[in-house]
C-alpha cells in the first residue's frame, strides 16, 4: 500500500468505529487535510444516518457540501459528538502536532468542543518524541516579529510560511528544531506569548482514540 491508501484505511477504520453511534441528531466534527478528506468522502456515503457536520476549515466545509453533507456553524449546534482529523505527528500518549494544512486554530476549537476526538493517521506519523515536524504557530500579523523572537528564545528556528493566510486572516510561523519532551508544558508556554493565536501542539486536549494504518493493518490505541 502507498501512503494515500494507508490514509484511506485509517479513515475506513474510524468510520467503522463510529457507525454504531451515528444517529439522526448527531453532529460530526471534521478536520482538514488529505487524511480528513478520505474520511469526508466515506462519511458522505452514510450521510442519511446523522444530522450534519461542523468543519474546521473552509476547504473541508466546501468538500462536505459538495458531497451532500449539511454543514453547520459551531455556535449553532448544541453538541458535537465526535471530531475526526489527521495529524502531522502522534506519540504513544496520543498527543499530536497538527497544523500542516494551516487550520490548527479551528481544528483545536472543534476538537475541544467534541465529546470524543478520533485521530486517523498512517503509521509514518508515529514518533517517540514530538518535534521533528516543524511546529505551526498561528500569529496575529502585527506580532510576527515579536512572536518569532520569543520562539528563538525557546530554542526554535522560526520560519514564516510564505504566501499563507489562515481562514482567520492570520499568519503561520513554522518552528523547526524543537524536541518536545513535555508537550503540555510547551503548549501552555507558547499560548502565553503575546500575539500568538494558537499553536499546533494538541496535548491538553489529546486524541481519545488513534487509528494508525501501516503495512500490517490498522492499529488502534
Amino acid at each position: 500500500m502507498n501512503q494515500d491508501q494507508l490514509k484511506r484505511s485509517a479513515a475506513e477504520a474510524a468510520l467503522a468505529y463510529l457507525l454504531p453511534r451515528l444517529e439522526r441528531d448527531t453532529i460530526v466534527g471534521i478536520g482538514t487535510g488529505s487524511t480528513a478528506n478520505h474520511f469526508i468522502d466515506l462519511l458522505a456515503s452514510v450521510r442519511h444516518l446523522f444530522d450534519g457536520a461542523v468543519a474546521s476549515s473552509n476547504a473541508s466545509a466546501q468538500r462536505l457540501r459538495r458531497l451532500g453533507v449539511p454543514v453547520f456553524d459551531l455556535n449553532a449546534v448544541p453538541d458535537v459528538a465526535v471530531y475526526v482529523d489527521g495529524a502531522d505527528e502522534v506519540n504513544a500518549a496520543r498527543q499530536l502536532i497538527k497544523g500542516g494544512g494551516g487550520a490548527l486554530t479551528r481544528e483545536k476549537i472543534v476538537a475541544a468542543s467534541a465529546r470524543e476526538f478520533v485521530c486517523i493517521v498512517d503509521s509514518s506519523k508515529f514518533v517517540t518524541t514530538l518535534g521533528a515536524f516543524p511546529l505551526p504557530v498561528e500569529v496575529i500579523p502585527m506580532a510576527r516579529g515579536l512572536v518569532g523572537r520569543a520562539l528563538r528564545d525557546l530554542g526554535g528556528q522560526p520560519a514564516l510560511r510564505d504566501g499563507v493566510t489562515t481562514d482567520n486572516g492570520n499568519l503561520i510561523i513554522d518552528v523547526h528544531g524543537l524536541r518536545i519532551t513535555d508537550p503540555r508544558a510547551l503548549e501552555a508556554q507558547l499560548n502565553n506569548i503575546v500575539g500568538t493565536v494558537c499553536n499546533g501542539i494538541f496535548a491538553a486536549n489529546a486524541a481519545d482514540v488513534v487509528f494508525a494504518a501501516g503495512p500490517e493493518g490498522v492499529k488502534r490505541w
